[in-house]
């Protein structure tokens, strides 16, 4: 039996790299991260054209039809290449879209994802890192919503937030579109300057409801946990290849200090964790397509393994980078400052290690 990716896969990921590579260099990154909104609509128009924002979105929406596992294997390279924009935002958006069925928000939105003619984003985190549906704060009452979503990717220049929400009948998907009255929306500085968030405030905010329970919000979520942990898999292995090189270079004592035993080691023992870590978020991505009754459990374990790995990544990496790897100047921190957002969005690591166990009954 094969495990591996199929040819397509593969020239996805080729296509990706290539256009990253031209179009989006640390240059390009550091010139988007330091202008006002962290978004440039050109490199957005540029990856809507190879696709990305339709990866995930239905045929019959305008969008390619494919599985997640398709859009996870675009956000391992948008993660290397610490890509700015809304990709996480509107695949939040586009799986709690997809979950909430034929619904008309779905109908009108989706096609405006596919071909990135708009951003549309998922409001799920309550006050107090609470990313739990069953445990959401905000309400919907007398037609509006009231409440805050502190942590909102890309909020201030969304078209439409996905705001989950309850009300008397228990929690739900409410959409509101940007302009609404009773819409407040406060960009926060945030460390990952390539994907900025705000602060959602909702005070009677006019509303529509797009689904009923928690299973679209659910779905969302363990969709954005598979995305996380594909760019943080993507985000480490650049770490590691970018110090590769320069210990390759750098001397000390007369020879290149990647020969010296404390240096090898430690990137050994990066690459050795890394390498079996790919499995396990494509087996997440596979889950949540073909298995949905593990779809869960697999999600929060492979995004606490994997940003907890990150973050351990770009630490060693910038410590063996020696003094240029804490300068601003050297890239290298473009990507610890991802893989800080990677292991605090939608729940630390230890929350979803408690989540996974709860889930597998223990």
């Amino acid at each position: 039996m094969d495990f591996g990716l199929s040819q397509d896969q593969v020239l996805l990921k080729d296509t990706i790299r290539r256009y990253l590579e031209t179009e989006c260099p640390t240059t390009r990154v550091r010139a988007v991260m330091e202008s006002e909104t962290g978004h440039d609509p050109a490199l957005w128009q540029g990856l809507a054209t190879l696709g990305l924002p339709g990866l995930h979105v239905p045929v019959e929406h305008g969008g390619l039809g494919l599985e997640l596992l398709d859009a996870a294997l675009a956000a391992e390279e948008l993660g290397w290449a610490a890509t700015p924009g809304p990709f996480l935002a509107c695949s939040l958006a586009t799986a709690a879209l997809v979950a909430s069925g034929r619904s008309e928000a779905a109908a009108r939105w989706l096609p405006e994802i596919a071909h990135g003619r708009a951003v549309v984003t998922l409001a799920l985190g309550d006050e107090g890192a609470e990313w739990d549906a069953t445990r959401v704060a905000t309400r919907f009452r007398a037609g509006g919503l009231h409440g805050q979503k502190p942590l909102v990717p890309y909020a201030a220049i969304a078209d439409a937030i996905l705001v989950a929400s309850r009300d008397d009948d228990g929690p739900g998907l409410w959409l509101v579109e940007r302009g609404a009255p009773g819409l407040e929306i406060t960009p926060l500085s945030g460390l990952d300057m390539t994907r900025r968030v705000a602060l959602v405030t909702l005070d009677g905010a006019r509303a529509t409801r797009v689904a009923s329970g928690h299973a679209a919000i659910d779905r969302a979520r363990d969709a954005g946990l598979v995305l996380l942990a594909a760019d943080a898999y993507g985000g480490a292995r650049r770490c590691v290849d970018m110090t590769v090189k320069y210990t390759l270079t750098r001397e000390q004592f007369g020879q290149p200090i990647g020969a010296f035993q404390a240096v090898k080691h430690q990137l050994a023992d990066l690459v050795t964790d890394l390498e079996p870590a790919l499995a396990l978020w494509w087996y997440a991505a596979h889950a949540y397509d073909r298995i949905q009754d593990r779809a869960a459990r697999h999600a929060a374990i492979a995004k606490a393994h994997l940003t907890d790995l990150y973050d351990r990544t770009v630490r060693v990496t910038t410590e063996l980078s020696g003094g240029i790897g804490f300068t601003w100047e050297y890239d290298l921190h473009l990507w610890f400052r991802r893989a800080l957002f990677d292991r605090a969005f939608l729940g630390e690591a230890h929350y979803h290690r408690q989540r996974a166990a709860d889930l597998a009954g223990w």
